[in-house]
């Protein structure tokens, strides 16, 4: 079997093990339904100037809040108690490697963000949000967010123990929802905390999502797609250095 071809049978087990975690699959969508209707219809958090309805702010980022929980939180939460219970040490004594591992989990991922993309859409264009912007450099974003969380992920999964790595999900989750502009404005932040939320993967993705989502008119910084493109190529590659399977 080619290499492709055993990343694409990883990738079909990886969604159906996925799909048959009823509670991981409904928090990974109710979350980020639930924080874009709620905060849509109740007017308490900052917006930038000019900004005419709640949605038209939260939804590229609540777009990137899905990104972040499902590439990394669930990922690396189901991956580090996998790898306890020995799923992982049979994989490993298969042809399969690390690197075609940790690819095979971010392409089940990415199907898993395609389905809540659509759903957020939906629920967007309910609140108010108009398809009036374009979605390319979005997606492009995304699919670059996607790879660097998931590398952090499986980085997490793949070198600490199982309940050591559902703490570390979890609070780095918090982190980067608070500095990463999802839900409070960068520019809101102090100078200091703002130049390194700038310098984190959440951050970046929350610019560029934004600049493509917001008025589709705005031009994010060339330093946002370098901080971006920099995660996604350390991320993963480190992940697959230091990723051990027991």
């Amino acid at each position: 079997m080619t290499a492709l071809r055993r990343v694409l049978a990883q990738t079909r087990i990886e969604l159906v093990l996925t799909l048959r975690r009823g509670e991981s699959v409904l928090l990974t969508f109710l979350i980020p339904v639930v924080v874009l209707g709620f905060f849509s219809m109740v007017d308490v958090l900052p917006t930038p100037p000019g900004t005419e309805e709640p949605v038209d702010f939260l939804f590229p980022g609540v777009l990137a809040l899905a990104v972040m929980s499902t590439a990394m939180v669930s990922l690396a939460i189901a991956t580090g108690f996998e790898r306890q219970m020995g799923v992982l040490k049979r994989l490993g004594a298969t042809p399969l490697t690390r690197p075609q591992l940790l690819a095979a989990k971010t392409l089940a991922i990415a199907v898993i963000e395609v389905l809540q993309v659509a759903v957020l859409l939906v629920e967007a264009l309910a609140l108010g949000w108009r398809a009036d912007h374009g979605f390319a450099s979005a997606l492009a974003a995304m699919a670059l967010a996607t790879i660097a969380f998931a590398g952090l992920g499986m980085l997490m999964a793949g070198t600490l123990p199982a309940l050591t790595t559902l703490a570390a999900a979890n609070g780095l989750y918090l982190v980067l929802v608070l500095l990463g502009g999802m839900i409070v404005p960068l520019a809101e932040l102090p100078a200091a905390l703002e130049t390194v939320a700038r310098a984190l993967p959440a951050g970046s993705l929350s610019e560029l999502v934004h600049a493509a989502l917001d008025d589709g008119s705005a031009s994010p910084s060339g330093g946002a797609w370098l901080v971006l493109g920099a995660w996604a190529a350390a991320a993963p590659a480190l992940a697959a250095w230091r990723f051990r399977w027991e």
